[in-house]
């Protein structure tokens, strides 16, 4: 017996929605032929579809009207998310003053099930462009911010979420295996904080401790990443560990946070 249709279900606006999101694997203007062949839609589909996100400023032309590009307005939806959420609102101040009394990187990412986003980010001057953008993703089994979460979910939470997953490992440094990220999880609760050695990028250390609601389940994390050129992952942890708990403590527990 075939599963009911979901009438709820508006294809046409998800086949929109599927344009917008074939920038993420492709982060350059994109012919129309380009978005047809990664939405899997026919050539009109995906020119009706580029037409009207074009009309209402979700899309752009490229350089010189060549391709198409994501438009201006995206930002504004980005805007709209980052002022209704009260948690970024809460934790911008303390997100500052841990980035100005560390020195190092800090952010705040969001969980998403299998995945984390970050929403919040204070850089120093020697990281890369993108390491410093909000909006990006990246797995709950293979970041510091991750196995800190983790660490606060049910036994039964954690084997879902490593059995759902299937990213792929970020640098040669990943960790994949599922008993290893079982046992850094646990090191986690035990310590309150996760390391992550270069599993994300080369040459860098990250330190993370979840942030709970009022009912104790976690909701984001905040972490502080530095180089290896300059820190070793004890004396990181040793130096850090106090404070990131510390500002992740003073944002946990209240209400109305998500």
């Amino acid at each position: 017996m075939s599963a009911r249709p979901d009438t709820l279900f508006i294809q046409s606006l998800a086949k929109g929605m599927k344009v917008l999101e074939c920038f993420a694997e492709h982060p350059a203007p994109l012919s129309l032929n380009e978005i047809a062949e990664y939405c899997e839609m026919d050539r009109s589909a995906a020119q009706r579809m580029t037409y009207t996100l074009v009309t209402l400023g979700y899309l752009e032309r490229g350089v010189s009207g060549r391709g198409f590009m994501p438009g201006k307005k995206i930002l504004e939806r980005t805007f709209d998310y980052l002022r209704s959420v009260p948690l970024l609102e809460r934790a911008t101040p303390l997100i500052v003053d841990v980035q100005r009394e560390s020195g190092e990187r800090v952010e705040l990412s969001l969980f998403d099930d299998l995945t984390i986003i970050f929403a919040l980010r204070r850089q120093t001057k020697r990281q890369t462009y993108t390491t410093t953008l909000i909006g990006r993703r990246l797995a709950t089994v293979h970041t510091a911010s991750g196995r800190a979460i983790m660490s606060h979910l049910p036994a039964d939470e954690v084997d879902s979420i490593l059995a759902r997953s299937q990213s792929k490992p970020l640098t040669t440094r990943t960790i994949t295996d599922a008993d290893r990220i079982r046992a850094l999880v646990a090191q986690a609760a035990a310590d309150g904080y996760a390391v992550a050695s270069e599993e994300s990028m080369l040459g860098e250390i990250n330190l993370a401790s979840a942030v709970l609601d009022h009912e104790g389940r976690p909701i984001a994390a905040i972490d502080i990443s530095g180089s290896l050129a300059d820190w070793d992952a004890e004396a990181f942890a040793k130096r850090f560990a106090p404070m990131l708990m510390g500002a992740t403590k003073a944002l946990s527990g209240k209400a109305g946070l998500s």
